[in-house]
């Protein structure tokens, strides 16, 4: 009986290192994986250029939306009313404080990042000093990230300790027309362009 029983645990223990072994196998190779093939990304198809629309019908122009001042905004949209409020569509739109550039009035003076936290998948918003709670960073109200708004990249809380690109948000890149409206360009979704909604970003240096 107790040569059974030490058989049984040596297997048992056997298992559990293979286990292990395989599970550190699968972690060396995360960041390689295309993730945007398996999370909810809000589009499978080449998403196009879009207007930038603003929640009360306008569209955001460089020369009206106001200086240090978040709007949300879909994209791409579908047309759909309710598939256009999947969170995995929804994009903050920022023009920086005027010390970090929000005072010139072309593209440079914004910045466009999923709404997804890439913690634990919360919402985050933007809140500029003069609210309350306010310090010009994106805030998650969940478990305390927060987000540079220059270059997306977590600089506090849970998800400023992951490593990238699961460290810096998805981003949209932004272009004007001559009247000063804002359009965004055609997004490609994988780590080394705008990124993967959920996942993250490299930063580009």
């Amino acid at each position: 009986m107790s040569d059974q029983a030490v058989d049984k645990n040596d297997v048992s223990r056997r298992d559990f290192l293979k286990l292990l072994g395989a599970g550190g196998v699968a972690l060396a190779f995360t960041p390689f994986i295309q993730w945007g093939k398996f999370m909810p990304n809000p589009d499978n198809s080449s998403p196009q250029k879009a207007q930038v629309a603003l929640s009360d019908g306008t569209f955001a122009n460089v020369n009206s939306f106001p200086i240090n001042h978040q709007e949300l905004i879909t994209y791409p949209s579908t047309g759909d009313s309710v598939l256009d409020q999947e969170a995995f569509r929804k994009w903050n739109l920022i023009r920086l404080p005027e010390d970090l550039g929000g005072g010139v009035k072309d593209v440079t003076a914004f910045r466009v990042y999923s709404v997804i936290c890439l913690h634990l998948w919360c919402m985050w918003k933007y809140k500029p000093v003069g609210e309350i709670g306010g310090n010009n960073k994106g805030q998650c109200p969940c478990h305390g990230s927060m987000y540079d708004p220059v270059s997306g990249k977590a600089v506090a809380g849970p998800a400023s300790l992951q490593a990238p690109p699961s460290n810096t948000l998805p981003t949209l890149y932004l272009e004007a027309d001559s009247l000063g409206n804002l359009w965004i360009k055609p997004a490609v979704w994988n780590v080394s362009e705008n990124g993967v909604v959920g996942y993250g970003r490299f930063l580009k240096s």
